[in-house]
């Protein structure tokens, strides 16, 4: 199976979210044989790997916890249905010795002054409502981007995109710690051990805080939690928002007067390949919570087609459907409209729905669906259906796997605005906010199931900035060039890179490839012959500030490009060399850039390098968080 050799998992990367394992969990996992369970019940996904299922050596960087969470409250529980929790835990530490490094010992500030906003923050993901990623006022000029140097580093496992407001930093990672960082040097001001995430926190100001600042958290468990911003006193966590026990949150929720809107995915496809799974159930959703108390408002389900048996797979277990249409990505709001954006994914069956691949207006106070435009039909997927062994619960047809995971981005300019949605297709398209209709549609990638467009999108008022992945073409690439031979399923050479088009009209303005460079993955679990081999797929969001685009690769490289032209004025490779960071550790690594991209605040850059994203490229089971200024001061 050629993709199942060179695509690294998307889902199963997501199904490993980390928690803390005590010494006496441990003790009482020793009394287990790990190798056996592993042998019984997970060696036949794993070694050798079925298509994006983690291989055994990827498996052996991640932690104890990880593994764990991932069998007990994770993607993976309905496959470790009858195993005690002590046969689980020796799993976990069967795995765990190949574990890079440890995430550090938190050095804590020794003052914590009051959160004071800035005309410089970024407060939330987008950062603004209309999610184009771009910092207006980043304390920093275009000209003096070029003079960059790194002024601190910190260790911690996973790790996503920070906020900062004022001098204060909020960053959640998978090892369930949620940190208040001091932007300026990286001490802590706290840390929730907990809160186990992928998404980016949001801090707003808000009476429902003792100190007049609230930040707010999707979490693992599909809970989102409010706490003190100041102090990381939890305010209140809501219930449960889905049952379904392959469900998640990983798009970032996004708050808009009195009201949360939180997106609602899965790795149900991930699941659905155990032959005597019933495939499938899970439809994703959009969930409306009150901001004061967590309360849910309404849930809107992207497909509403009626659940039903469709046939019996080869072992004669009853399949159904439709399913799927996670939202994997932030929602946009357009409070002028009363109207919250959503993008959906593939669908896991071959039962018809027009929920999947489909960009989605949804009425903020209602939760009643305003239009849907489907863009791609019959995006059919589960894992384990692209080689020529397919798994017993293949839809026919199988899908490109073509969903869609960025964020859109709703520009205006003058009278008229557009939102922007870009898809793992390498599809960029303009679609009319009023009725969801495609004005425009540009082909900027190739396409493959882990980009084309993978992450997200950024916008300055001129231009729409779209970095491309293509990674499944550069695998390709790799391989042929190691003596593989060249795969079908890639037509066409890739364009990773980073390209700007007119968001009026779609038109390509500019387009810069990703250069092709040197990198060290300290911790790479890159398939068979791609190990050590840099991967320059341009799949993490980017930050825009006036005249500048901030971008990162799979490679390890950080980049800034003259928003005019695409002309790169600044490049810094975070794999180059090891770290001492703040919070202890003396050689810490650096890795593939992936995910939710960069931020701009306050005459500071961070990104973080080595994030656990789709591809898992280049990544380190402990990474680091990286903050830029001018000279380093």
């Amino acid at each position: 199976m050629y993709k199942a050799r060179v695509l690294i998992g998307f889902i199963a990367g997501l199904a490993f979210l980390l928690i803390g394992a005590s010494a006496g969990a441990q003790g009482a996992a020793q009394d287990v044989n790990g190798a056996t369970v592993f042998a019984a019940r997970c060696k036949s996904c794993h070694e050798p790997a079925v298509e994006r299922a983690p291989t055994r050596a990827e498996l052996a960087f991640r932690t104890p916890a990880d593994v764990v969470t991932a069998l007990t409250v994770g993607v993976m529980a309905p496959m470790a249905k009858g195993l005690s929790r002590p046969e689980i835990e020796a799993v976990a530490l069967f795995l765990a010795p190949g574990q890079l490094g440890s995430a550090g010992t938190d050095q804590m500030c020794t003052r914590n002054g009051p959160i004071k906003a800035g005309a410089s923050d970024w407060p939330a993901l987008g950062p603004d409502e209309n999610s184009s990623r771009f910092q207006p006022n980043p304390g920093i000029r275009s000209a003096d981007v070029p003079r960059l140097k790194l002024k601190w580093a910190f260790s911690m496992p996973g790790g996503g995109q920070p906020i900062v407001v004022g001098d204060w930093l909020f960053i959640t990672n998978r090892g369930g710690k949620f940190y208040a960082l001091d932007a300026k040097s990286g001490c802590v001001h706290w840390a929730i051990e907990d809160a186990s995430s992928r998404t980016t926190p949001m801090v707003i100001r808000s009476a429902i805080s003792p100190s007049g600042w609230a930040t707010f958290v999707g979490v693992g468990k599909r809970v989102v939690r409010a706490f003190d911003a100041q102090t990381g006193k939890e305010i209140w966590h809501s219930e449960a928002l889905e049952n379904h026990p392959a469900s998640n949150i990983t798009g970032t929720p996004v708050i808009s007067g009195d009201q949360i809107f939180v997106p609602l995915s899965s790795g149900e496809e991930v699941v659905a390949m155990q032959p005597n799974y019933s495939c499938c159930t899970f439809r994703g959703s959009l969930v409306a919570l009150d901001l004061r108390t967590g309360q849910k408002q309404w849930q809107t389900y992207m497909i509403t087609e009626p659940l039903g048996p469709t046939r019996k797979n080869a072992n004669d277990v009853q399949m159904q459907g439709p399913a799927g249409a996670p939202v994997w990505a932030s929602p946009t709001v357009d409070a002028r409209r009363g109207l919250v954006y959503v993008v959906t994914g593939d669908s896991y069956t071959d039962a018809a729905t027009k929920g999947d691949d489909a960009i989605v207006a949804v009425e903020m106070k209602t939760g009643k669906v305003r239009w849907k435009n489907q863009v791609t039909t019959q995006d059919n997927f589960i894992v384990g259906c692209s080689g020529p062994v397919k798994v017993a619960n293949c839809p026919t047809p199988t899908g490109p796997d073509f969903d869609f995971g960025a964020t859109p981005v709703r520009v205006v300019r003058g009278a008229r605005d557009l939102l922007i949605a870009a898809q793992k297709s390498g599809i960029v398209y303009g679609i009319d906010p009023m009725n969801g209709q495609t004005v425009w549609k540009t082909q900027v990638g190739a396409g493959s199931p882990l980009g084309g467009v993978e992450w997200g999108i950024g916008a300055d008022g001129k231009y729409l900035f779209v970095p491309v992945s293509d990674i499944g073409e550069i695998f390709d690439e790799i391989g042929v060039a190691a003596g593989a031979p060249p795969s079908a399923e890639y037509k066409s050479p890739g364009k990773p890179g980073l390209s700007a088009l007119d968001p009026l009209t779609g038109k390509v303005v500019w387009h810069t490839p990703a250069p092709i460079a040197s990198c060290h993955y300290a911790g790479d679990r890159s398939k068979d012959y791609a190990k050590g081999a840099c991967v320059r797929a341009q799949s993490a969001a980017p930050a825009v500030m006036p005249g500048i685009v901030f971008s990162g690769t799979l490679d390890g490289w950080f980049r800034a490009y003259d928003a005019s032209n695409g002309k790169i004025v600044w490049e810094f490779s975070t794999t180059a060399q090891t770290y001492s960071t703040v919070n202890g550790n003396p050689d810490q690594p650096g890795g593939g850039i992936d995910g939710m991209g960069p931020t701009i605040a306050g005459g500071m850059v961070y990104t973080m390098s080595g994030f656990n994203g789709a591809a898992r490229t280049g990544s380190n089971g402990i990474n680091v968080l990286l903050a830029f200024s001018v000279d380093g001061k």
